[in-house]
C-alpha cells in the first residue's frame, strides 16, 4: 500500500516544513513520486513523527491505549518478566497497539523502592504472583544484569531513592553497588538509566555513571536549580521529564485537564479516566515537587541537558497515551517552545536510546506518524486533534474508546 500525504505541514522531528508530500510506502517512509494507492490532503494538517514516551510502565491494555493517542512507541522502565513477556509478543506481532522497549525489572536494594508499593494486592491487580528480583551485593549485580539480558531486556534501570523525599526511610543501592550495576550494564551493552527524585540522588547515580535520569529533580529551590543543573549537563546524560507523575504524587490535579478536553476525553478508556482523580498517598513528594520539576526543567534544557517527554504512567496512572499530550503541555508551560517540546517526544529519546528507525520523518524511517488537525508548533495542544495514526504503515481506525 503507497499513501501520499500531499500539501500538509511537517514537523519532521526536528524543524516545520510547510506544503510538503509525504509518501508512505508499505511500513517505511518512501521518496514521494510514482504511482500511489491513497492520496490524502494535508491542507491545514500537520504531520508529526509518532510520539515516544520515555518513560512507562506498560501491562494489559496499555499499549493499545497508546497507539489510540498517537504514542506509537512506549519505553517502559520497570515491569514484571512474567508479564512482560506478553507485551513483548503483542508488540511484535500486531500492529494495532505500540511498540516497546523495556528495561525488564529495575535494580534495587532488598526492601528498595519501587517494593514498597508492589504489594501482594497491587500484584494481583496486575495479574501475577510473581516475586521481585533485588541486588544486595556486588555479587549478584553480574547474575541481575545476565538475567535481564535473558528476558531480552533494552537498558538496564536502577533505583537510586533513599524514600527521604517522601518522609519514608527505604534501604537503598550503594554508590558503590550501583556503579558496579552500570559497568555491568555497559560491558553488556547496555545503556542504564537510573530512577532519581532528588538532586542529591541524581549527582549519586551519575556518578555510578548512568547514562540518563528517569525524572527531573523535583526538591531543589528555584534559586539554586542552574547551578544543580550545570553540575548535571557536566556529566553528559539525558533527562525524562515525568511533570505529570510528579503532578499526581503531590495532588496537583493539572492532569484532570484533560477531562474537560473532548478531543482527549471522547478517546480515553474508562480506566483512564479513572486514573486521573486517583490519590498517589503510597509514593508521597513535597507538594512544590511539580513546581520545581518544571523550574528544572528549563534549566536543564538552558544547560544543554537532553530533555526527554515521558509520563510514568502506569495502569493505576497518569494515563497511558493521554498523559504524554498532558506532558507536552506542562513542557511549554516550563518555557521550552512548542517546537522543542515536540522533539522531546520524537527525535530526542530516539537518539539517546538508539532507536534509529524512528522519531523523525524521513525516506527509509519507520512509517509510526501521526496526523492532527491545526498546528502544534504553535499550539501544543493541537496533538490532541488526531485525524490519523499510523503504526508500521498501517492505518489505524479513528473511533472513539
Amino acid at each position: 500500500m503507497r499513501t501520499l500525504i500531499n500539501n500538509v505541514r511537517v514537523f519532521d522531528g526536528e524543524r516545520t516544513l510547510s506544503g510538503a508530500d509525504v509518501l508512505i510506502d508499505g511500513d517505511r517512509i518512501g521518496e514521494a513520486g510514482g504511482p500511489v494507492d491513497v492520496v490524502l490532503d494535508g491542507a491545514g494538517k500537520t504531520l508529526l513523527p509518532g510520539l515516544i514516551d520515555a518513560h512507562a510502565h506498560v501491562f494489559e491494555g496499555d499499549l493499545a491505549e497508546a497507539l489510540r493517542f498517537g504514542v506509537t512507541t512506549e519505553l517502559d522502565l520497570n515491569n514484571l518478566p512474567p508479564l512482560l513477556a506478553a507485551q513483548r509478543r503483542q508488540a511484535a506481532e500486531r500492529d494495532d497497539v505500540a511498540d516497546l522497549r523495556s528495561s525488564s525489572v529495575i535494580a534495587t536494594a532488598p526492601g528498595g523502592h519501587p517494593t514498597q508499593i508492589m504489594t501482594p494486592d497491587v500484584l494481583k491487580a496486575l495479574g501475577t504472583d510473581a516475586t521481585i528480583d533485588t541486588v544486595a551485593d556486588s555479587g549478584q549485580a553480574k547474575a541481575f544484569v545476565e538475567a535481564r539480558l535473558a528476558e531480552g531486556a533494552d537498558y538496564l534501570k536502577i533505583a537510586v531513592d533513599d524514600g527521604t523525599s517522601g518522609g519514608m526511610r527505604l534501604p537503598v543501592l550503594s554508590p558503590e553497588l550501583a556503579a558496579v550495576l552500570v559497568e555491568a550494564a555497559h560491558a553488556a551493552g547496555l545503556k542504564a538509566i537510573a530512577h532519581t527524585v532528588t538532586a542529591r540522588e541524581a549527582i549519586i547515580a551519575l556518578d555510578a555513571g548512568v547514562d540518563g535520569l528517569a525524572h527531573l529533580f523535583s526538591d531543589t529551590d528555584p534559586s539554586l536549580v542552574e547551578e544543580v543543573a550545570a553540575r548535571i549537563a557536566a556529566y553528559d546524560a539525558f533527562t525524562i521529564s515525568t511533570i505529570t507523575y510528579i503532578e499526581a504524587v503531590t495532588g496537583d490535579p493539572g492532569g484532570t485537564e484533560l477531562l474537560r478536553d473532548e478531543r482527549v476525553a471522547s478517546r480515553m478508556s474508562e480506566r483512564s479516566k479513572a486514573t486521573l482523580n486517583r490519590e498517589f498517598s503510597d509514593i508521597p513528594l513535597p507538594s512544590a515537587g511539580a513546581t520545581n520539576a518544571s523550574h528544572a526543567a528549563l534549566a536543564l534544557f538552558r544547560a544543554g541537558v537532553p530533555l526527554l517527554a515521558g509520563t510514568d504512567s502506569t495502569p493505576f496512572g497518569p494515563p497511558h497515551g493521554a498523559g504524554l499530550h498532558h506532558e507536552l503541555l506542562t513542557l511549554t508551560r516550563a518555557g521550552l517552545t512548542a517546537e522543542q517540546a515536540l522533539a522531546a517526544a520524537t527525535s530526542v529519546p530516539a537518539r539517546c536510546f538508539g532507536l534509529t528507525d524512528r522519531g523523525r520523518i524521513a525516506p527509509g524511517l519507520r512509517a509510526d506518524l501521526l496526523l492532527v488537525d491545526g498546528d502544534p508548533t504553535r499550539d501544543i495542544t493541537a496533538t490532541r486533534a488526531i485525524a490519523d495514526v499510523w503504526r508500521r504503515g498501517v492505518r489505524q481506525p479513528q473511533t472513539p474508546a
